[in-house]
């Protein structure tokens, strides 16, 4: 099976400029790739998962990454599959997040001795004269196509602004830049940012009459119809300070059945044919699949033993006799039970709900339960006789724990 089609086998593959060229090229020769990052926020998360794991594939075929940090880009904005203009952040920002990510990625590339390449797009893009960027670059661009666009068509009935009306001429650019300077070939990425990337190898063919190649992979969804990566509490992040490796584990465990096959095929290191022999039913063998999804995954992300403490907390939170202390932990000092401290707090700042508003809603339909006993009442307070041996152990719903530790 060649390098293409293993990627289209694990569900990586909508749109391809030329499926013929590409698989000869990826088959043929060392390659170098390249995908784009926006480093607006300081975690990746659960959306940028499919692109990782895709780039961690061509590696292991034997091709380069090249994880292009938009530090230029950032300071514009795209508007693909955005409804209004995003903040611009501080460059001092930027160069943070972009830091954060080279941490994550490392747990999915190897960049050592040149095997992965992490850039970042301003160090030409910043520099760049305005009207020579025009005259040399710009007149390669025709408005009338770029309006065909989906991105752009969406964002017009919203109001377009010309700041971000640049920015497919920037991202093209970065993809001449990295041709030149890399030998990059393909650009990859999801299909928002399909009219984006064309542009890109176009503006390769008009300026130096190079080949090169377009990529897109699908949005992944759930079959539930719930956002990917979301949960109660906001978004799944990589960074553990910002998602617990436990949460983030059993958010794995819980997906959908008929989910489960497209997870393991994308998210995971595991011959496909053995995910399709495991996936191929729907009795106790589909749980199992859950957990071992939950556990590869878990162990790229956040390494083997944070994945054998959240299977640990798992089956203690469960009834498995396990040890509660894998429980994500929540600390109170003894000063706070004096009457103070609401169970409400304490749900919001354990991480159970995201607001005091939810909190008070989970109480009212009896979904919060505080070491077995359902909470009733709105305006109860955790007590020091909540806490045996100094832990008391806090519930919302059936599937989510915290440990309350009293200091």
């Amino acid at each position: 099976m060649g390098v293409l089609d293993t990627l289209r086998e694990r569900g990586f593959v909508s749109q391809c400029s030329d499926e013929a060229g590409l698989a000869k090229l990826l088959d043929g020769e060392r390659t170098s790739f390249y995908i784009g990052f926006d480093p607006t926020g300081d975690s990746l998360h659960v959306g940028h998962l499919q692109q990782l794991m895709a780039m961690a594939h061509l590696q292991r075929a034997g091709h380069r990454p090249i994880a292009l940090v938009g530090g230029g880009t950032a300071r514009i904005g795209d508007p693909s599959g955005k409804s209004e203009m995003r903040k611009i952040l501080p460059v001092e920002t930027i160069a943070a997040n972009a830091e954060a990510f080279r941490r994550q990625m490392a747990r999915f590339l190897d960049f050592s001795e040149g095997n992965a390449l992490l850039l970042d797009n301003a160090e030409w893009l910043a520099p760049l004269n305005y009207i020579e960027f025009l005259r040399d670059i710009g007149r390669h661009f025709s408005v009338n196509r770029m309006l065909t666009f989906e991105a752009y068509k969406m964002r017009l009935e919203t109001g377009l602004s010309f700041i971000e009306f640049n920015y497919q001429l920037l991202q093209s650019y970065d993809y001449l830049v990295l041709y030149r300077r890399h030998g990059c070939r393909l650009q990859m990425g999801g299909d928002d940012q399909w009219g984006n990337i064309v542009a890109g190898m176009d503006l390769i063919r008009r300026v130096d009459g190079g080949e090169a190649f377009a990529l897109t992979s699908p949005l992944v969804t759930r079959s539930d119809g719930k956002k990917m990566g979301k949960t109660e509490t906001g978004a799944l992040f990589l960074d553990p300070r910002q998602t617990s490796p436990y949460d983030f584990h059993q958010y794995w465990v819980n997906v959908p059945d008929d989910d489960v096959e497209q997870f393991l095929l994308r998210f995971t290191f595991l011959p496909a044919a053995d995910i399709k022999a495991r996936c191929a039913h729907r009795d106790q063998r589909i749980n199992e699949a859950k957990r071992l999804l939950a556990r590869e995954l878990t162990t790229i992300v956040h390494g083997a033993e944070e994945a054998r403490r959240a299977e640990e907390a798992a089956r203690a939170a469960f009834g498995g006799g396990a040890d509660l202390a894998n429980l994500p932990t929540l600390e109170v000092a003894a000063s706070e039970l004096a009457g103070s401290l609401t169970v409400i707090d304490a749900i919001v700042r354990s991480g159970l709900c995201a607001t005091k508003s939810e909190a008070r809603r989970l109480i009212e339909q009896g979904g919060a339960t505080l070491n077995g006993k359902k909470v009733t009442a709105i305006d109860a307070t955790l007590q020091r006789d909540d806490f045996s041996s100094g832990t008391a152990v806090l519930q919302a719903g059936k599937k989510k724990h915290r440990r309350i530790v009293l200091t």
